[in-house]
């Protein structure tokens, strides 16, 4: 009897925190107190410790458990997830509709519906009998990646359906992270010292293919449910409202419109109210409403003849720039920072906005005091577009390059280079952002060692150059400012971690002027240990390809200073590693050849693509020429995609890339 009880209580408990889930993460709209909530959490959790054997798989409880599968095995779709094509113009609009009347029997009646297009990362979700069994990325339409144990920790997204469910259902839509979230986790990165992201959808893509799933919890995704496949209504406006019915949070700002005037209507009318949502989007997705309409007009390759995505174009905002912030980087150079009025721009306050270089600034002629367009294109620091040289009222100053460093007072040069550079070798900002260049995620990859925590160190006198990082102690680390001792063993034990680098990383965090991670890696493979690199003379070096002279150069004059080979000792005391031991194989089909990427890939960093290239013995480049053999081309790829076509380039997207580089090919 006892048992029952429990059982019944731990049955009703499940159901009362479902409910108040759905209230909360689907219609924001809570009853209770988050206290409240956790008090039904603990007890259902004190319940199912009682009885492990009888707790169901759906439970509230089981949200996060286990780890992701290794490198996310492949799954196939049940039915394609297509890509939208893009448009931007009503004249574009109107020949979308034209081809849609063209495809189905003439007169036939068309309902269109307008949503807001998400800026997310596609998924899919199946359910068997009304319960969550799997969730797959969108890959290349066809074939995705399992990220079934992350989605799971999505509480806008339902374990178990509630309603007349079918006994499958193929549900598709956009996991995203809303902006709110979005802040709170880089100010919680830049706290830590850990690279922010770029933008929601980054940190989306991010966050949804993480190995822990418990890292994925934290990250607060949300999910909007868009489209259904298998177990769909015969109209799409119905399918969205069954989802909803279902538990589905789905979007308040869809509508069904009649004629391509009240869709135009539509996209204007939510262009104004788009920057006040939590969440981001990058435009307006028109779809045919009747799913046998749907099926008449088909798709073109990988893009439904039945549904097309209006983009907005970047957001913009005029401001004043009141001054110029130069900053000293790692290498030297100067870089300036437009200091602006405060402006509002894609939902956020904006205060500052590159310059790029002294040249930048010149051809634009950009005074100080001036009104200047910028522009965000979902980047943290905005550009400086233009400049309103109509609204000058002669006040305006010319801006005066610095002929003096601001962190050491040492005199700059130029030369024939477009940066302009302190002259002074032990300047302290190269050892503070040397330091944080060598912690970095492209380098040596030192978690929890961002500009934020370098400062600290180099503050209080706990380090001066790279080798003290692997001197660093706990006592000393725990008087750091919000250091405590779990932070500080996190440290450590990434700091030890990063000696295991293999000897690319390593020459690329010692920034070695004109060694990027490229020139790295083409080092590394050529010399295999470092003691081999710095026996090598210019003439060595210039014969390797894309190296030549001026690489050789600065490559044996690093290796000819006294200091520099003193680091190189104490790295190598300090047991970081000074070898080149990974395999390259001559069988990947990227062994090579020359590959280009552009534009933003679904899930991969741009440095993390190039490094999978690299590792198997590809070449990548910046630019596209006869000489590319691939283009890796992401979303809102511009130039090089259309060049890439041009000449006749192979172009593949980051599913067949991904294929290739782990031997598929």
């Amino acid at each position: 009897m006892y048992k029952e009880e429990r059982l019944a209580e731990a049955a009703a408990l499940r159901g009362e925190i479902r409910h108040h889930e759905y209230l909360y993460y689907v219609l924001d709209a809570p009853e209770i107190t988050d206290a409240e909530y956790d008090r039904f959490m603990v007890r259902l959790r004190e319940i199912e410790a009682e009885f492990p054997e009888d707790v169901p798989e759906d439970s509230p409880t089981q949200r996060v458990g286990g780890r992701a599968a290794p490198d996310f095995t492949q799954v196939t779709h049940l039915t394609p997830l297509l890509s939208l094509g893009n448009i931007f113009s009503f004249d574009e609009l109107k020949a979308f509709d034209e081809r849609v009347r063209g495809g189905l029997p003439k007169g036939s009646r068309i309902d269109y519906v307008m949503e807001p297009k998400i800026d997310g990362l596609a998924c899919s979700l199946i359910y068997e009998n009304g319960k969550f069994v799997r969730a797959a990325t969108r890959g290349d339409g066809s074939v995705g990646e399992n990220v079934t144990a992350n989605v799971r920790t999505i509480r806008s997204i339902p374990l178990v359906l509630t309603g007349d469910y079918p006994e499958l259902l193929d549900v598709r839509g956009e996991v995203y992270m809303p902006r709110h979230a979005f802040m709170k986790l880089n100010e919680e990165r830049a706290g830590k010292g850990e690279d922010e992201f770029a933008n929601p959808r980054n940190a989306a893509a991010g966050s949804l293919r993480q190995l822990d799933p418990n890292v994925t919890a934290k990250r607060s995704l949300s999910f909007f449910a868009y489209f259904v496949g298998d177990g769909a209504r015969e109209k799409h406006s119905e399918s969205l409202a069954m989802l909803k019915s279902f538990g589905f949070k789905v979007s308040e700002n869809y509508k069904v419109v009649s004629s391509i005037e009240e869709a135009w209507d539509y996209i204007e009318n939510f262009s104004a109210k788009r920057t006040a949502l939590s969440y981001d989007t990058d435009g307006a997705v028109i779809k045919v409403d009747a799913v046998y309409q749907q099926r008449i007009l088909g798709a073109t390759g990988k893009d439904p003849r039945w549904a097309i995505a209006f983009k907005y174009p970047p957001e913009q905002a005029e401001t004043t720039l009141e001054d110029i912030d130069w900053r000293v980087g790692r290498t030297g150079v100067l870089t300036p920072t437009a200091v602006l009025t405060l402006v509002k721009l894609s939902g956020s306050t904006v205060s500052r906005a590159t310059l790029h270089n002294v040249d930048f600034i010149r051809d634009k002629d950009i005074r100080i005091g001036d009104r200047v367009i910028i522009n965000k294109a979902g980047e943290i620091i905005p550009e400086v577009l233009r400049v309103e040289k109509g609204r000058r009222t002669g006040e305006e100053k010319e801006v005066t390059v610095p002929s003096l460093c601001p962190e050491c007072g040492w005199s700059v040069t130029r030369g024939n280079e477009t940066a302009i550079r302190c002259t002074n070798p032990h300047c302290p900002a190269l050892g503070r952002e040397g330091l944080i260049h060598f912690a970095s995620r492209d380098a040596m990859d030192i978690d929890g060692c961002g500009p934020a925590v370098i400062t600290q160190l180099v503050d209080a006198g706990l380090i001066c150059d790279a080798a003290d990082l692997f001197s660093l102690n706990k006592e000393d680390l725990v008087k750091i400012e919000r250091m405590g001792e779990k932070s500080a063993e996190n440290l450590l034990s990434a700091i030890a971690k990063s000696r295991e680098n293999e000897l690319d990383r390593l020459l690329f965090a010692l920034g070695i002027r004109h060694v990027g991670a490229k020139v790295a890696r083409t080092l590394a493979m050529e010399f295999k240990s470092i003691k081999n690199l710095m026996e090598a003379d210019e003439e060595r070096l210039a014969a390797i390809r894309n190296i030549g002279d001026k690489i050789a150069e600065s490559v044996v004059t690093w290796f000819s200073v006294p200091s520099n080979l003193d680091l190189i000792e104490r790295l190598k005391t300090a047991g970081v590693k000074m070898d080149f031991t990974q395999s390259v194989t001559e069988v990947n089909s990227f062994y090579g050849k020359a590959l280009v990427f552009t534009g933003t890939l679904p899930t991969l960093g741009r440095a993390e693509a190039q490094g999978m290239a690299l590792a198997v013995g590809a070449k990548v480049s910046g630019s596209v020429s006869r000489k590319t053999d691939y283009v890796i081309a992401g979303e809102d790829a511009g130039s090089k995609l259309t060049k890439a076509g041009q000449l006749g380039v192979k172009i593949i997207d980051e599913t067949e890339f991904l294929k290739i580089v782990r031997g598929g090919e």
